[in-house]
């Protein structure tokens, strides 16, 4: 059976991938099994994930790793969390290392436990130099929250003088969210077949295409994320322009 990636045109790559990893839980239900159970075995989605996005020459892949409305879950998988991401960033910085992947994360990360803060500072400082691909963990985050933080420093730039009413537009909000200096994803993966957004990226997904697949994440692979891909290539963007403007006749 032929694979998507030999449809896969090289040429019109989306420059940023973002994915909503949904249906651990209901992976582990199925199994029989506590959800952390679940959140284990998304490792290798992860993995295959990033490792395919590198090689086709994807620069941006965004993973929603922890929602701050997940703080609400049950202790006991909010803290088996915690220590899943703590272990997995230091099994997985070898990974990272080979595959040239640059580590950033955004959010309320201020929130999570010390160990995790230290071991996401290690593994940012370890990875700061790599080009290939950029790895950013949405982790204590919600759009909601990003939008309230930019507005809030923007209101006291302007109580300070810094900056003027005036002078705000588009561009001077987008400097003051956490992904300032990261193009708008093209593509936004969701799995697990669920038909909403969650409060992700909400001011950056403005134009974003949407890939919904009912495959639960611990169950994603590349070939999942080539067909994702192809499918966004199918797809005319118009950005609320007609398809004559976009395609004019000379």
């Amino acid at each position: 059976m032929a694979s998507f990636k030999e449809h896969i045109d090289y040429n019109n790559l989306p420059q940023h991938i973002a994915v909503i990893m949904d249906g651990n839980g209901r992976w582990a239900k199925k199994k029989g099994a506590m959800r952390i159970f679940g959140h284990k075995n998304a490792i290798q989605a992860v993995r295959d994930v990033t490792e395919g996005a590198g090689e086709l020459g994807i620069k941006f892949v965004t993973l929603y790793a922890f929602s701050t409305e997940n703080w609400g879950r049950p202790k006991a998988e909010v803290e088996g969390l915690m220590e899943l991401l703590v272990n997995t960033l230091k099994q997985e910085i070898g990974t990272l290392m080979d595959n040239q992947v640059k580590l950033l994360t955004i959010g309320n990360t201020a929130h999570l436990p010390k160990e995790c803060q230290e071991n996401l500072q290690w593994a940012m400082d370890k990875t700061k130099h790599h080009t290939k691909l950029t790895l950013i963990l949405a982790l204590s985050y919600s759009g909601r929250w990003e939008i309230l933080n930019a507005t809030k420093a923007i209101a006291e730039d302007v109580k300070n003088g810094k900056l003027s009413s005036d002078d705000i537009n588009e561009k001077t909000f987008e400097n003051y969210l956490t992904t300032s200096n990261i193009p708008d994803p093209e593509l936004l993966i969701r799995t697990s077949g669920e038909l909403r957004i969650s409060n992700f990226l909400l001011w950056q997904i403005a134009y974003t295409e949407l890939y919904i697949t009912p495959t639960l994440w611990p169950d994603f692979r590349r070939e999942h994320l080539y067909e994702a891909i192809w499918s966004y290539q199918q797809r005319e963007r118009r950005f609320g322009k007609t398809s004559e403007q976009m395609n004019p006749v000379s």
